[in-house]
């Protein structure tokens, strides 16, 4: 019997704002909203229901594949998905149960620990609460204790392996460049098989230096890079065959592969349905049995040994240096750059985390039994944060009742040590430049940890961290270094209270609040306040109550903003405003704006508040585009309103050109590509389209062969769809939202962008099983209405690639 195993390492760094603790927009993510949006639509989902084709390419079956692969998922990414992408996080949740049944109690899921942190580069406190917080959020998420863990990076030293074989973790897996020696059952003598030489295809148990052991999984490396970087992902019938080529002749024993699970989909396009299609062929195969490495390590356990190389990694050449130095390990994009910054960056956030570490000791030892402790134990709240749970948490730890400021400073300095623990996330240091995005996540983390331990312990830290950060070169002129970085891109996206105050206030002049809100992790409970308009402008005073939903932490604010017409906006704040104080500012505010005097109005906002620093660019990110859009609305439209009339009086010149095979002006051309692409885009967002207009509209745009934003219309279109099959999975037998889908669908052929038709696959496939078989029945006995709605379902399965008899069949005969 040949064994195989597919493992798959799912993580995204956490992308959070760490004052908000929401994602915000990334643009480079276009058109979706952010980066774990889009590797969601493109990996995560589609691997919990991937399509298995025929010959014809048309679904015959939708699989989890999670439930047939071993896998990790970083915590702070199931918990993105837990709140933004629910249906997924329950499929993959759905797949290890199913999975524990499959393997005889072996479920494919494997622990992670919180954070992507190189746990050989961490202190020995840092890398427990890692472990610990990694493994009890596996258990609150998957309902058991998991058997194995992947380190991130594989990164690993004998500490590390000792301290997870004592949390009584069974396995890990590594690259197998990262094993010095192996060593036969009954030999005395080490075999050398450094470089890659090891025989991947059994468990090694490691001895470790407290007497305890532990078992590492060597993967197959040329294989796992033939996936991960070659083109095996092409056919999954011939990556089926690749695995059990790898064993040879030879029975019982293991083949696996490890990759990115990003690899499936996200990487490679379809690359899940390919593993789909590989995991279909080897369930097919007498003489292979797919398991996972808790399955096959009950039957199998090892009788050889092995020494690691410490100090090591599967993506570095050079130990784990990527992490550290300018090792030479960069992603090729940039020739010439370098990465003399990654020293520099470590040690500054070491100085940190010892700084704050120090003081956290000192000032919380009076409050809590034990500060260190509690700190692993904070995971509790992490993962519930629930009045009565955080309660509960401070009954265990604090050395008396607190005073309701001393809570909230216990918090507060709990949350400090979340920061110190995630700002330490590989990605900092992986790619080339001090200024990229995850180096600056990383760097916002410590911004947030400075924040709270400056107001906690009042002890200046900022100026001596960015000192220390300013050794490190950037390889972008405009910020020369560190400093210029922290400078540009992290010390202006700070938050206070006062901060949220005014984006509240800011933000109101364009949409109707409830008397209380959440932005981000923050209530908002508004406690009066009065709106004026006059003409263009819009003036909106208010008191206000800002409360940390994290820490409890709250303050008052009186908090005033005006909108003087397009993007010029002014806003003031000010703290710990009294009734009686606002009654004043509203009044001052409000006599000059009532007269139509807008410069003395800004003059009074001066006066109210010293100065009025908030404006548009005080907004949070997400709403600073929502208002950009109302703003910019009115003169998109006049301009497309210009751009449409120039292409309507042109079009009969243009075709005469044509005709003629003259080259049309650039000019014409340009009103034409903003109206049409305007037009589908409105067309293709109206969840009932005209399909005669939209088809005239494509025509068009090959007439005139105009350049198409076909990633923002594929985009537009796929939201469409989805919003109706939410409609179509409560209305099934809705037929006018069967023939819309269809329509829509067909539409497609149009845009050089795929178009991602899963999720209204998905219902369809459901609704095979579901609503089919009672239409069948009802049309056996004449119903009119039920016959066509056969007829209409047909119609749009075929549009969406779906082979329905063959289902059917298969449904029947299970």
């Amino acid at each position: 019997m040949k064994y195989v195993c597919i493992h798959g390492h799912f993580y995204q760094p956490p992308r959070e704002n760490p004052w908000l603790e929401v994602v915000e927009l990334e643009d480079s993510a276009y058109p979706y909203h952010d980066w774990n949006e889009r590797i969601t639509a493109e990996c995560y989902g589609p691997n919990a229901w991937s399509r298995i084709l025929d010959a014809h390419g048309r679904i015959i079956r939708i699989v989890n594949n999670y439930a047939w692969i071993s896998f990790d998922f970083g915590p702070t990414l199931l918990r993105w998905l837990e709140q933004e992408a629910p249906d997924v996080y329950r499929a993959i949740l759905a797949a290890d149960r199913e999975g524990c049944e499959r393997f005889a109690g072996h479920g494919p899921a494997i622990a992670h620990p919180y954070h992507h942190v190189i746990l050989p580069l961490a202190n020995e406190r840092d890398r427990r609460t890692e472990l610990l917080w990694g493994l009890r959020d596996f258990e609150y998420r998957f309902g058991r204790r998991p058997e194995g863990i992947w380190l991130p990076e594989t990164a690993v030293d004998l500490a590390t392996l000792d301290m997870v074989a004592e949390m009584g973790i069974a396995f890990t897996i590594l690259a197998p460049h990262q094993a010095a020696a192996v060593r036969a059952p009954g030999f005395t003598a080490w075999q050398d098989v450094s470089g890659g030489r090891v025989d991947p295809t059994r468990p090694y148990r490691v001895s470790l230096p407290s007497g305890r052991s532990i078992v590492v999984f060597f993967y197959d490396g040329p294989l796992s890079r033939d996936v991960a970087f070659g083109d095996l992902l092409n056919d999954g019938r011939l990556f089926a065959a690749r695995l059990l080529a790898a064993a040879g002749d030879s029975s019982d024993q293991l083949i696996h592969i490890a990759t990115d699970g990003e690899t499936y989909g996200h990487h490679h396009r379809f690359g899940d349905m390919a593993l789909a299609a590989a995991l279909a062929a080897l369930q097919a195969e007498p003489d292979a049995r797919i398991v996972t490495y808790g399955a096959y390590l009950a039957t199998h356990p090892p009788t050889w040994e092995a020494q690691i190389v410490e100090q090591t990694a599967w993506s570095c050449a050079h130990g784990i240096e990527r992490w550290r130095s300018n090792c030479g390990c960069n992603s090729g994009a940039h020739p010439g750059w370098t990465q003399e910054w990654r020293g520099p960056l470590r040690e500054a956030l070491d100085w940190l985390r010892d700084t704050v570490g120090s003081l956290y000791e000192q000032h919380l030892s009076a409050l809590l039994s034990d500060p260190w402790a509690a700190r692993d134990d904070y995971i509790e709240v992490i993962l519930d944060r629930s009045p009565q749970n955080v309660q509960r948490f401070l009954d265990r730890w604090q050395t008396r009742a607190l005073e309701p400021e001393e809570r909230v400073r216990v918090l507060e300095a709990l949350e400090m040590q979340r920061y110190a623990l995630r700002m330490y996330s590989s990605d900092a240091w992986f790619f080339d430049e001090l200024s990229g995005l995850e180096t600056v996540q990383a760097l916002q983390a410590a911004a947030r940890v400075i924040q709270i331990a400056e107001d906690l312990f009042q002890t200046p830290l900022e100026a001596e961290f960015v000192e220390r950060l300013a050794r490190a070169p950037s390889n972008v002129p405009q910020y020369r270094d560190g400093r210029g970085v922290w400078e540009r891109l992290v010390r202006p996206t700070r938050v206070e209270l006062a901060n949220v105050a005014a984006h509240y206030s800011l933000s109101a002049l364009f949409e109707d609040y409830p008397e209380r809100t959440s932005i981000g992790c923050f209530e908002i409970e508004q406690l009066e306040g009065t709106a004026q308009r006059a003409g263009r402008a819009h003036l909106f005073v208010t008191r206000v109550r800002v409360t940390c939903t994290l820490t409890g932490r709250n303050q008052s604010f009186i908090s005033a903003a005006l909108h003087l017409g397009d993007h010029n906006l002014v806003g003031g704040v000010e703290p710990d405003g009294s009734p009686e104080r606002f009654a004043q500012v509203r009044d001052m505010l409000s006599e000059p704006f009532a007269r139509a005097d807008l410069a003395e109005t800004v003059r009074a906002f001066d006066r109210a508040f010293g100065r009025a620093e908030y404006s548009l660019r005080s907004l949070f990110k997400d709403e600073q585009r929502k208002l950009l859009e109302i703003i910019l609305n009115a003169t998109l439209s006049q301009a497309e309103d210009l751009y449409r009339h120039l292409y309507e009086d042109s079009q009969p010149l243009m075709r005469f050109l044509l005709d003629l095979g003259v080259p049309i002006p650039r000019a014409f051309l340009t009103a034409a590509e903003v109206t049409v692409n305007a037009e589908l885009r409105r067309r293709l967002s109206d969840p009932r389209p005209s399909f005669e207009t939209l088809a005239l509209l494509f025509e068009e745009a090959e007439r005139w062969q105009l350049q198409l934003d076909h990633a923002g219309l594929a985009y537009a279109l796929q939201e469409t769809m989805e919003s109706l099959a939410q409609e179509w999975e409560t209305r099934p037998d809705d037929l006018e939202l069967i023939e819309v889908l269809t329509g829509l669908v067909r539409l497609a052929s149009h845009l050089r962008e795929p178009v991602n038709t899963w999720r209204v696959q998905n219902v369809a496939y459901e609704l095979i099983q579901r609503e089919l078989p009672k239409q069948r029945w009802q049309a056996q006995r004449g119903d009119p209405a039920a016959r066509e709605w056969i007829e209409r379902f047909r119609a749009l399965c075929d549009a969406f690639w779906i082979a329905l008899d063959e289902i059917e069949r298969s449904f029947t005969a299970a």
